[in-house]
């Protein structure tokens, strides 16, 4: 008899794996992301973020493409405007390791595992947005991952969970004034352009 490949591959059990070891595998490759761009970025990253973006405007054939048409008006927005993208870029890169800020997050704000999963989604959907949609990368490097992290907890918390905190909590807990998380935040969701339904079966593949 045939086999179906795909029948014969167990489901990751989201719900019931252990939360700490969720976010060391999340941490490790977020952290590879990070430091892969960081090399090929070159040593100055906020120079070469200002470069790739030093351009307001959409290209004309990135505005008459399907994507662009189908997004919010405020999503356009702020996808052309390059500041949206270098809101998430710090001044110093975190002197805290990755995993020790997720650890951080999970042990004074606990959430469920599809919140952390979450993030990976929501970054690939930004990448990929701004790509479809102005041509443009958006890219995670060690400036910024702290501060996409902490957002995108923000973002997913409130939206996956019956119970979640105050933005004021999460701004203290990440180290950030609530003023600055909650512009985060609204990036964020504009450059996701709020959309934030994850299925099961995409949550899955992640």
């Amino acid at each position: 008899p045939q086999i179906n490949p795909l029948a014969s591959v167990s489901s990751f059990d989201v719900h019931n794996y252990p939360s700490t070891d969720l976010l060391r595998l999340l941490a490790s490759l977020l952290t590879q992301i990070a430091s892969t761009n960081d090399v090929i970025s070159g040593s100055d990253t906020a120079s070469h973020t200002l470069a790739s973006l030093s351009h307001n405007n959409v290209p004309e054939d990135a505005s008459c493409s399907p994507i662009w048409r189908s997004l919010t008006s405020a999503s356009r927005a702020s996808l052309s405007n390059p500041a949206s993208a270098l809101t998430f870029h710090a001044r110093n890169i975190p002197t805290i390791a990755l995993e020790s800020y997720l650890l951080r997050i999970l042990k004074y704000c606990p959430t469920t595992n599809e919140v952390f999963l979450a993030l990976l989604v929501y970054f690939d959907r930004m990448s990929r947005l701004a790509s479809e949609a102005t041509g443009r990368t958006f890219v995670i490097d060690s400036y910024n991952v702290h501060r996409l992290v902490i957002a995108g907890v923000t973002v997913a918390s409130k939206f996956f969970s019956d119970v979640f905190y105050t933005n004021s909590r999460y701004a203290k807990v990440g180290g950030l004034p609530q003023a600055e998380l909650n512009q985060l935040e609204l990036q964020f969701l504009l450059l996701n352009d709020f959309m934030l339904v994850i299925s099961p079966e995409e949550m899955q593949r992640y």
